[in-house]
């Protein structure tokens, strides 16, 4: 039986979600804002007829993208895992490389690593910021890396390459990018920032996805803005990027009426029909952030008033709060909440199952995971679409 004054806390949230969203039967977690400018950009394409890949609406997508982000190039992908698996086949990753992932992350960036064939290797993360540590990273590769004559790092116990490294905006926040970089640098390894939940996030001053050598984000149906499905990538270099729009156009070669590809390439292009509704999305950008931003404080005022605590934006960050979380006083407060919220049709989740409890990756090489394993164990996300005007 849970205790009187937790049942009530729970029923006290439930209301103040309900305050926010209505009284509806259900209340996602995430869910779209969609009107009459996307109805007309998909509806424009549909009349064009240019509705598969080769649409302009694409280029045009990924200019705003571009723009938005800061980012001198970028390339649209049919999925925010599309890019993941393009961004670390452009970053160099090969068979039997090993990439440096935190473990409390959505399963997708971990996935990627293993369509390249690599080894994730997990490390933990930071209370504040939800993602990758830097002492713990720079700890890891001082207890495993060298980097020896040929500039490559190495693990001196495999005798695998080190490749790169994956830090995660989680839940939007960003992570201590500025520092994660720099033990990068340090130690040769290429930076794939996955950023897939937080577009319209910054990082001192800098778009979430720009302090690595290649950003990813998501435009899932969930995020904050979104193309229905679909992802991208961001970069400074030119022949990453050139590289990454070959590889997702099946390594065609452009000839006018020849089928040529000088190899194995992968069909992940975004639809026109997608970019277009992605492109309307855009110009609302900072529109639904702001409104998020309301929505996260008035949350953290309510949360004052209780035991437990809001998770708010990190230093030197300016954060889209895509999902709102608070941390319970435990796993058992934390399923309390779970059941009790979901049973009044108000969507609340855990956090993933950190990588390396899922039995597929149990024999990764990890350094120790304190952090993951508390967070895991008490993290509760609650509704957090853009609130209604």
């Amino acid at each position: 039986m849970k205790p009187a004054i937790q049942s009530s806390l729970i029923d006290e949230l439930a209301a103040r979600v309900r305050a926010e969203f209505g009284a509806g039967d259900f209340i996602p977690l995430h869910d779209t804002r969609l009107g009459a400018l996307e109805a007309e950009a998909v509806a424009e394409v549909l009349a064009s007829g240019q509705v598969s890949t080769i649409g302009e609406a694409v280029s045009a997508f990924e200019q705003a993208l571009a723009a938005v982000t800061g980012a001198p190039h970028a390339v649209a992908t049919n999925s925010g895992t599309a890019a993941l698996h393009t961004a670390l086949m452009v970053a160099g990753v090969m068979p039997n490389d090993e990439v440096i992932i935190q473990s409390l992350a959505f399963i997708a960036p971990c996935n990627a690593i293993r369509y390249c064939q690599a080894h994730p290797v997990f490390v933990d993360v930071d209370e504040d910021t939800l993602g990758m540590s830097p002492a713990s990273l720079a700890a890891w590769l001082e207890a495993n890396a060298e980097v020896r004559g040929d500039g490559r790092c190495w693990n001196r116990f495999t005798g695998h390459i080190i490749r790169a490294c994956v830090p995660v905006h989680t839940l939007g926040h960003p992570p201590r990018m500025d520092e994660i970089v720099a033990v990068c640098r340090q130690w040769r390894l290429r930076v794939v920032e996955d950023a897939a939940e937080a577009m319209g996030s910054r990082y001192q001053d800098r778009h979430a996805g720009r302090h690595g050598d290649i950003g990813v984000f998501s435009f899932n149906g969930n995020k904050t803005v979104t193309s229905a499905a679909g992802g991208a990538l961001v970069t400074d270099d030119e022949e990453l990027a050139a590289r990454a729009l070959h590889l997702t156009t099946l390594a065609k070669q452009d000839e006018p009426w020849h089928y040529r590809y000088d190899e194995i390439g992968y069909n992940y292009r975004m639809p026109a029909l997608n970019a277009a509704l992605g492109l309307a999305q855009l110009s609302r950008l900072e529109d639904f952030v702001e409104r998020k931003r309301a929505l996260a404080e008035r949350y953290a005022e309510w949360f004052d008033g209780t035991p437990y605590r809001f998770l708010r934006e990190p230093a030197q960050a300016r954060s889209n709060y895509w999902y709102n979380a608070f941390l319970a006083d435990g796993q058992a407060t934390r399923d309390a909440f779970l059941e009790g919220l979901n049973a009044q049709g108000i969507m609340a989740r855990a956090i993933w199952t950190p990588m390396h409890k899922l039995e597929f990756y149990r024999a990764c090489a990890r350094g120790d995971l304190p952090v993951t394993e508390d967070i895991f164990s008490r993290l509760v996300t609650i509704p957090s679409s853009v609130p209604p005007q």
